[in-house]
């Protein structure tokens, strides 16, 4: 996937406004967006256009399961894989598990894992340990875990014989990934790690120096930016700005 590719996307539900791009307006019409400005990001690469669909929502309340999160219906994932390809794309499935076990919420999207095209994002500022509630804290995940979702995904891509597949986890803050220095590279996966955060480009330069300042090897960087969160009171960021980051970003991804 790397240095070939850079990854530039759109994430969000379709009829979720307030959870990114992807839930404004036609699908059809956000993923033919989206492959266009990834062709704003190339500098020397090959666009890989992306549509990050939350396929797990944490919730602030319990739900029949008591996993403070719902799952994205069948339906809805096929269309948007169905839409990722029209756009020779990749569909990433993201997941906020709330108090959901991270591995179980992986293995319940291998339907959609088995094919070449589709990949995983992380969203651990939404994983609660017991006691907690999505909204009132920022979760936690560790390299240890990581680790474990970058396995099974390994032993996917061995057993079907599939491309390398993007595994990729938010990070808004220090404290939501722990221990990475416990997260091990896996074959045929591509691990990346992609630096959130609301605020002006200079706050965003910030947080993105104190994410990547210690990058374990093997793991590629990502950069996200708010449409309308980063915009208020300042201005968002250009594909200039973002490719002026060192290290480079190889996915960058819209909300």
């Amino acid at each position: 996937m790397f240095p070939r590719y850079r990854l530039v996307g759109f994430c969000g539900l379709p009829g979720a406004a307030a959870l990114g791009r992807l839930g404004t307006g036609d699908p059809a019409k956000r993923a033919s967006e989206a492959e266009k400005v990834a062709h704003s990001y190339a500098a020397g690469r090959e666009p890989l256009p992306v549509l990050e669909l939350l396929a797990a929502v944490a919730n602030a309340t319990a739900g029949p399961d008591g996993a403070y999160r719902s799952r994205t219906p069948s339906a809805t994932i096929r269309r948007f894989h169905h839409l990722a390809r029209t756009q020779r794309g990749l569909l990433l499935l993201n997941i906020q598990p709330g108090r959901a076990s991270v591995l179980d919420e992986v293995k319940a999207l291998r339907e959609w894992l088995v094919h070449p095209d589709v990949g995983i994002a992380l969203d651990p500022e939404w994983e609660m340990s017991s006691g907690q509630v999505p909204g009132d804290t920022y979760g936690h995940t560790d390299g240890r875990e990581l680790t474990k979702v970058a396995r099974y995904l390994s032993g996917l891509v061995e057993e079907h014989d599939l491309p390398q597949k993007p595994l990729v986890f938010h990070q808004v803050a220090p404290s939501v990934v722990g221990d990475e220095s416990a997260l091990r590279p896996q074959p045929g996966v591509a691990l990346i790690k992609s630096a959130d955060g609301i605020g002006s480009p200079g706050l965003k330069r910030g947080t993105w120096r104190r994410l990547v300042s210690d990058l374990p090897d093997g793991v590629h960087t990502g950069f996200k930016l708010f449409y309308e969160e980063d915009a208020e009171g300042s201005r968002l960021m250009t594909p200039k700005e973002v490719l002026a980051l060192r290290p480079q970003p190889e996915y960058v991804m819209y909300e």
